[in-house]
């Protein structure tokens, strides 16, 4: 087994990140279309249109502020993500921890290149909030 684990940090109060990572169409913004909503045991789905790519999710933790997780299924990746959240001053320290990858292959590989990615995504959103 592989996990991925990943650390950013932003110039944002931990609320206003919080907000991006629940709030669906904050989301759809920054990661792709879906029809999220923070509860513990909510199913829904996360959606890519453009490649045809459709994730299927359920909630699992809910600790507002301070961490979220949910499944993250799609093609062949039956995974976790799990965000932990911190507030230093005035910059939140955002943590992603995606277990459950088969190997360090080209699934694992993509879900790192892809979240480096939309939190790039999420850096510009987070700015213009």
């Amino acid at each position: 087994m592989a996990d991925l684990s990943l650390d950013f940090q932003f110039k944002s109060t931990i609320n206003k990140v919080w907000n991006a990572l629940t709030t669906s169409e904050i989301l759809a913004q920054w990661v792709m279309d879906n029809n999220f909503k923070p509860i513990v045991g909510y199913k829904c789905q996360f959606r890519n249109d453009e490649i045809d790519l459709i994730v299927d999710s359920e909630v699992l933790i809910v600790d507002k502020p301070y961490k979220l997780s949910y499944t993250w299924v799609g093609g062949s990746i039956n995974t976790i993500v799990t965000w932990t959240l911190k507030q230093e001053g005035d910059t939140t320290y955002l943590h992603l921890e995606q277990t459950g990858f088969e190997e360090e292959g080209q699934a694992f590989n993509g879900a790192k290149y892809g979240w480096a990615y939309k939190v790039d995504e999420l850096k510009k959103v987070l700015a213009e909030m």
